[in-house]
């Protein structure tokens, strides 16, 4: 099953992806006299999408075509899931691929790892913007693997890492990297991190979260980097060298989990974005499985001053 935030008359919704477009749940819960939650974070929140995805599985699917009120493809302007997590959890240099591009080794004993903050979180289709700071001359964006924790949870084992979950999602992390590289992170001190990741519109997720139902085999979804419409790079999730099992488990036990967390897992590469491009994450797996793709134009902000917030 797959939920998506949807722009409708102003205001941003919930919503079921179905093969034609997107219903919204309030639109189904007028049909059906149900009390889903009508934001994504609620229903993550209360632990509701389990209980979706039981019922979608069972015949809901089928339900849901009759029902009206479904926003046509052709007219879906997705926003960002939600904008309100508590925490953004990003891990560095998790192929060994992306490591080389900085000069760096692929951490093994611990993952690399830092906090982004909720503000620099953007949706489908919105503007990333490279910051008009003097020093910031080469932003790098990365095309990544999101897992959106499903609730409040501590000391998670790896064998059971999916019953903290909620679903996975396409993500789109921004890094300054003429400032990481020109402090020192070359010789292995990532003490710029908190700059480097923090600027506004550096995090983009959606526009679907898909549930584990949908994904059997989470090491065998391919990620990739794409530059103006070209594949940069691509690696499939088997390659980390921590992979999610023990990425979930592990942070389970030093900070935990709420629900709705987001933990960006790692790209196959980085790519140089300048003004005028356009990056996107593509994730594809077996069977023709594909999320839809999450697409951002770049903006820079020191050819545009206007455009900042």
């Amino acid at each position: 099953m797959r939920f998506a935030t949807i722009k409708v008359n102003g205001t941003e919704k919930a919503g079921i992806v179905l093969k034609n477009g997107v219903l919204p749940i309030e639109a189904l819960n007028a049909a059906k006299g149900t009390a889903w939650a009508e934001d994504v974070m609620s229903l993550i929140q209360k632990q509701q999408i389990p209980g979706l995805t039981k019922w979608y599985n069972a015949g809901g699917k089928e339900e849901l075509e009759s029902i009206p009120g479904l926003v046509p493809s052709e007219k879906v302007v997705y926003g960002p899931l939600y904008r309100n997590p508590k925490r953004i959890f990003g891990i560095g240099l998790n192929y060994a691929d992306h490591a080389g591009d900085i000069g760096s080794a692929a951490p093994k004993g611990f993952p690399g790892s830092f906090f982004k903050q909720a503000d620099t979180l953007i949706g489908p289709g919105d503007e990333i913007l490279l910051p008009k700071l003097k020093e910031a001359q080469k932003t790098t964006a990365e095309a990544e693997l999101g897992i959106i924790m499903g609730k409040d949870c501590r000391d998670v084992s790896e064998e059971n890492w999916q019953d903290a979950i909620v679903g996975y999602t396409t993500i789109l992390d921004m890094t300054e990297e003429s400032i990481l590289k020109g402090n020192d992170y070359v010789s292995g001190n990532p003490r710029y991190l908190t700059i480097v990741k923090n600027f506004p519109t550096f995090f983009s997720f959606g526009p679907e979260l898909v549930t584990p139902d949908e994904v059997p085999d989470v090491n065998e979804l391919l990620v990739q980097s794409v530059h103006n419409g070209e594949v940069h790079a691509e690696n499939v999730v088997a390659n980390m060298t921590h992979r999610p099992p023990r990425l979930v488990s592990l942070h389970s036990s030093i900070q935990g989990w709420y629900a709705g967390d987001i933990l960006s897992t790692g790209t196959p590469r980085a790519f140089h974005i300048q003004d005028g491009d356009v990056a996107e994450c593509r994730i594809t797996g077996p069977d023709g499985f594909e999320m839809t793709p999450l697409v951002n134009p770049v903006v820079d902000l020191k050819k545009h001053p206007e455009k900042e917030a």
